[in-house]
């Protein structure tokens, strides 16, 4: 049994997610390890820091998650804790609710599978304060972000 063994970050080529105005958005870092134009899955590893939490968003297509490092914690829109996955958990999400994510005592590291049913479907929706929708990003959108960060 291996005990002790963390993931070694120091190889992932981390990246600013930018926002609805193009500025990074606090809190989170992002690799895209894999784009499947034939199957329209889109793999990423988020960071997101340890006690803070990301934009509000709502997830709507399918997704996987793998919590690699840390424990990823889920607040419901009141700012409330609704779910804690620490390292080795996975999870099959559907569209859902608007929530936010973040770290728990250190950064958290998650791997997503993102399976949009086309590329021009969403894949989430970043909300504002009214959680009024301000930015969607679909599978054409996070190519092309993944073109962008790659240059």
């Amino acid at each position: 049994m291996l005990t002790g063994a963390n993931f070694d970050e120091s190889t992932i080529d981390w990246k600013s997610l930018p926002d609805p105005d193009g500025e990074p958005v606090d809190h989170v870092s992002l690799s895209i390890l894999n784009i499947d134009d034939r199957a329209k899955i889109v793999d990423v590893l988020f960071k997101f820091s340890a006690n803070e939490k990301i934009l509000m968003h709502r997830h709507t297509s399918t997704y996987t998650t793998f919590t690699v490092q840390g424990e990823l914690r889920t607040y419901s829109t009141d700012g409330k804790l609704k779910d804690v996955r620490p390292a080795g958990v996975f999870k099959i999400g559907t569209p859902g609710e608007a929530h936010t994510e973040g770290g728990g005592d250190e950064d958290v590291i998650v791997y997503f599978s993102l399976r949009p049913y086309s590329s021009t479907d969403s894949i989430y929706e970043i909300l504002d304060e009214n959680l009024e929708v301000v930015q969607e990003m679909t599978f054409d959108d996070l190519k092309e972000l993944n073109e962008e960060l790659s240059k």
